[in-house]
Formats: C-alpha cells, structure tokens, sequence
C-alpha cells in the first residue's frame, strides 16, 4: 500500500481537519465525523442531510454547500457512519421546517438513517423524511429496481433538492422533487483498476493487467462482465445502450449528462468517453442540458469510470441550472 497517510485509524478524521482547514467559508465541523455549513442552519429553510462512507470526494461530505446540503454524517472508508452521527447531522441541519434524509441505497446507510429518524422524532421531534437513491442499472434487474445500488445519481438529486429547499419550499415538496430527481437518473460504472482501503492495507478486488470490468460498483462490487480491455468507443457504446434500455430516450427529450472519473482515470480520458456518448445522444435527437465530466464521485485511487443520465423536465431543468456553491462545485 502506498498512500499519503499518517496512522490508517486516523485517515477520515485528519481528512476532515484539513478539508475544514483548507474551506472555512463553505464547511464546518461541530461535532465528529459530521460536517455542516460553515454558517449553520438556515432559519425557516427545509435542511437536506446526507451520509456514507468516506473514500469518495466530493461525495458524500464535499457536497455541503449553499443550494446543496446541510450537513453529511462520515463513516470510515467505505463504511457507514453510526446512527447517532446521522442524528447529529440531522439535529444541526433542523431549523424548524423539518430534515429531509437524501443517500444512495446500501444496506447499513438505510438501517442506520431510519434508526437515526426515530431518534430525533422522539427526543427532538424533529419530522424527517426518506428518499434513498438507486440509480445502478445493473446492479439489480429493472423490475426490482429497488434493490438497486445509489451511485453518482445522488449528485443531481443533491443539486435539484436543494436549489428547491433554497428556494424556501416546504419540505413535502421538497422530497417531491428529490424523488422525482432520484426517479430520473440512470447511472452505469466501468472499472480499470481496484483501490486499496487504508485500514485494510489491500486493494478491495484483483483484476488482470489487460482487463476491464464492466458494471462494478463504486465500492468494488462485481459488474456484470470482465474480459480485455475494449476502446473507449466501445465501452462509451456499451454504457450508453445499458443506459437508453433502462429508460428510453425519443427526439426532443431533455437530459443532463454526467461522465464521471473514479478517482485515477484523468480528465483527458473522461472527455474522449464523453465525445463519443454525445455522439450517440446527438444522433438520437436528444438536447444535453448542462453536461458534467470530471470527477464527481469517487473510489478512492479506483481507475475507471461512470455515466449517468438524468432525464429533465422543465421543473428539474430549472432546479439544476439555480445557483449553488460548494468547494467542489458551482453553478
């Protein structure tokens, strides 16, 4: 293992010591492993709270910002955050209009989020409510859809969320309209390479010198095939079919697209995967809205790649283009 360390055990916290350091007008940290705005709650605005494991900046943490997040609750590397740090997260977000809880689908983020909902109910009556992102096309068939995994979907899902709790909605419309984000994104992953968790000191998979897999998730989960490595435009083909079949797109449709990197793949690589997508797109008429490549959502040091499609209306439109304004993003 070769990283940029100090003791394994200390890895999520001194990242969070320095992320505040280096941010001070866009994050803070009142109490441990959970991440608020610099400024607090907004008084009388709908707080949006999301939680995960570390190893994927800027998700889950970076995303706290005007027009985004509130606050975020960190586990250690791939892990899940206790329930009593989401409810702290959720009691620093709460400024009277009630919290609403917005993160990917993985199995102890859900049990320990409702866990944390009942604790503020009752200790703080606190009203909460859910809207848990499962984007991953082939992570689950399309008829079980709900057993899917949440990957960088949630990054649109944290924009249009939030620009419409910025905007003062209430917070049943404001899980409308993250629910109606979370509804529209398809996402589909690609990996290169493994990544290696701190405080287990091994990459996470192995994978042969001269091969790819596709479908893996962004934790190391197992796609649907391995094989030699395909070219770019083959794999952008492949993704972009896996994408369409899970939910057509017609001439005149509206989309966003984003074309993310894992941690290791550079942007050069991102924009040849992205050239060759809009090709496919253009060619099926469909108008891109405000396309995103970079690196958005994380695995570590993971070598790879993943695609989402948000299909838009003239609401979520509207809410993805508000202004918003993090360490990591602006709009």
């Amino acid at each position: 293992m070769k990283k940029i360390l100090n003791n394994p055990a200390d890895y999520v916290d001194e990242m969070l010591e320095g992320l505040v350091a280096a941010h001070p007008e866009y994050y803070a940290q009142p109490a441990r492993r959970v991440i608020t705005r610099a400024g607090g709650a907004t008084t009388g605005k709908v707080g949006i709270v999301t939680g995960g494991g570390s190893g994927h900046l800027p998700v889950f943490t970076g995303y706290v910002g005007k027009g985004l997040l509130d606050a975020c609750a960190i586990g250690n590397v791939f892990a899940s955050p206790s329930a009593e740090q989401m409810a702290e997260a959720i009691r620093l977000a709460d400024s009277g209009a009630g919290v609403l809880r917005l993160y990917g689908n993985y199995g102890g983020d859900v049990m320990n989020f409702d866990m944390a909902g009942e604790m503020v109910e009752i200790e703080h009556d606190i009203r909460s409510t859910t809207v848990v992102l499962a984007d991953d096309v082939v992570s689950a068939p399309k008829d079980e859809a709900a057993k899917r995994r949440g990957v960088a979907g949630m990054i649109y899902a944290f924009k249009v969320a939030g620009a419409h709790a910025e905007s003062g909605a209430d917070l049943d419309e404001v899980t409308r309209v993250a629910q109606k984000a979370a509804d529209a994104c398809r996402s589909i992953g690609m990996a290169l390479t493994p990544c290696t968790i701190p405080q287990v000191g091994k990459p996470t998979f192995e994978i042969g010198e001269g091969e790819m897999e596709m479908g893996m998730g962004i934790h190391g989960e197992p796609g649907i095939w391995r094989a030699a490595i395909r070219t770019a435009d083959v794999i952008a083909d492949e993704m972009i079919d896996r994408l369409v079949d899970d939910q057509p797109l017609a001439a005149g449709d509206r989309i966003s697209i984003l074309v993310n990197s894992l941690g290791a793949t550079p942007a050069e690589e991102l924009y040849i995967l992205y050239r060759h997508a809009r090709k496919r797109l253009d060619a099926l008429g469909v108008e891109i809205v405000m396309p995103l490549v970079g690196r958005y959502a994380t695995s570590m040091e993971m070598t790879g790649a993943t695609i989402t499609i948000i299909k838009l209306d003239e609401e979520l439109e509207r809410l993805l283009k508000a202004p918003a304004d993090c360490a990591f993003w602006r709009v």
